[in-house]
């Protein structure tokens, strides 16, 4: 059902929203230092062979398996190989070389025999204590990559793991798609910034702060606009300090309604964006506004501390992740109900909740009492939101509800 009419379901939302966000095709070479958490937009190529060459796995004594071909075998010592430093020289019948591990094994030796498996005589002889077998505790040549291999595909997401394996095929940097670019743009005559005095009637702008760290978090940069006062040439002013930035995205915190203060979705429509959609059948977070400035996406958050940053989570991190070419993030999950939750109306209910697991290792939500959208300390200190479909029935304590989990 969508609610009242004129109200969107949050999934027909969230569909549109993804049908208008298209991935960010400029690209940018970065050092590897600087590309953790960014997305190849090419391959990465590999510009030598790993290992180099046949390379000892173990410690112990690179030898001819023919000349160990049971226990009690001996041999004699001839020299050592350590990683950086090969031995120069060549295993002949009945020798050994002390090896170390990554060392190259020596020319003429075609297996290891590690230290566990090998007494020490005097001199420079050794016994064998263990059947060795040919090709045993080797890294073959190229056994990882080759010189030229593609090791890692356009779309993959730098980490500790992909960042590791770049760094070994001898790149120095890699191609990534650029950042998105989120201007945020507080409005408000009542507002002020953390550690100012507020007037009689104004109050501390917090928004700001949770919707850049969001975007921060999902692959974005923050271009902070500040705050604005309710006038209509310091708004298009702002507007246009986006658009000249090259934005990808206008996030507006407040303003979006059409009361007689609200001037941000006028003066957007003045400057030529195309409203695609505006008011949400939920709540917390039904004045969502959505629409497109150019190639500027417009997202027009609620001013409700609550409700701007439920909205960030459903709507914006989606539509940053795909900008930005990341995987979705997956925040649903299941819980049962630690009590009974009323009956819903017509619209879609995210109620903050505490988790906890039950003796089976199952997730159990128990929601706040008061859910007054103003209360950010509650959402401070949620785990989950749970989900309550329009229109659902009392739901029992004990029984199954879905949740969007805050920290996955």
């Amino acid at each position: 059902m969508s609610g009242k009419p004129g109200l969107l379901p949050v999934a027909d939302a969230k569909a549109r929203l993804a049908a208008l966000t298209s991935p960010i095709k400029q690209m940018e070479m970065l050092p590897l230092a600087q590309a953790a958490g960014r997305v190849l937009a090419r391959p990465v190529t590999a510009r030598l062979t790993q290992p180099p060459f046949d390379a000892s796995a173990m410690d112990g004594y690179a030898i001819r398996a023919v000349d160990a071909p049971e226990i009690g075998n001996e041999l004699r010592v001839i020299g050592t190989a350590s990683a950086g430093h090969a031995f120069d020289g060549t295993v002949g019948r009945g020798q050994a070389v002390r090896i170390f591990t990554g060392a190259p094994v020596p020319d003429g030796a075609d297996t290891i025999l590690i230290q566990e498996d090998a007494e020490r005589l005097e001199g420079d002889r050794i016994r064998t204590t263990f059947a060795v077998i040919a090709g045993r505790h080797i890294r073959p040549r190229g056994q990882d990559f080759a010189e030229g291999e593609d090791v890692l595909p356009a779309g993959t997401l730098l980490d500790f793991s992909t960042l590791t394996l770049a760094a070994a095929t001898n790149n120095a940097q890699v191609e990534v798609y650029r950042k998105p670019l989120v201007a945020i743009l507080a409005t408000g005559d009542e507002l002020v910034q953390p550690g100012a005095a507020p007037g009689p009637a104004q109050i501390v702008a917090s928004n700001t702060f949770g919707v850049a760290a969001l975007v921060r978090d999902n692959g974005g940069e923050v271009l902070d606009l500040g705050i604005v006062p309710d006038n209509k040439a310091q708004i298009e002013k702002a507007i246009s300090a986006a658009r000249v930035a090259g934005a990808d995205v206008l996030v507006t915190i407040g303003g979006a309604s059409v009361g007689d203060h609200d001037l941000v979705q006028g003066v957007l429509k003045s400057v030529g964006m195309e409203l695609d959609f505006w008011r949400i059948s939920m709540r917390p977070g039904k004045p969502l506004m959505v629409g497109s400035l150019g190639d500027m996406q417009v997202l027009g958050l609620p001013g409700n501390p609550v409700a701007s940053l439920v909205c960030s989570l459903l709507f914006l991190e989606p539509t940053l992740r795909k900008l930005a070419h990341l995987p979705e993030r997956w925040r649903e999950a299941k819980a049962v109900s630690a009590h009974t939750l009323a009956a819903n109306d017509q619209r879609q209910d995210f109620l903050r909740a505490r988790l906890s697991q039950d003796a089976g290792g199952g997730l159990v939500a128990e929601s706040y009492g008061k859910q007054d959208s103003s209360m950010m300390k509650i959402l401070a200190r949620s785990d989950c939101l749970i989900i309550r479909p329009p229109h659902a029935p009392e739901l029992p304590a004990g029984d199954v509800c879905p949740v969007i989990l805050l920290r996955p």
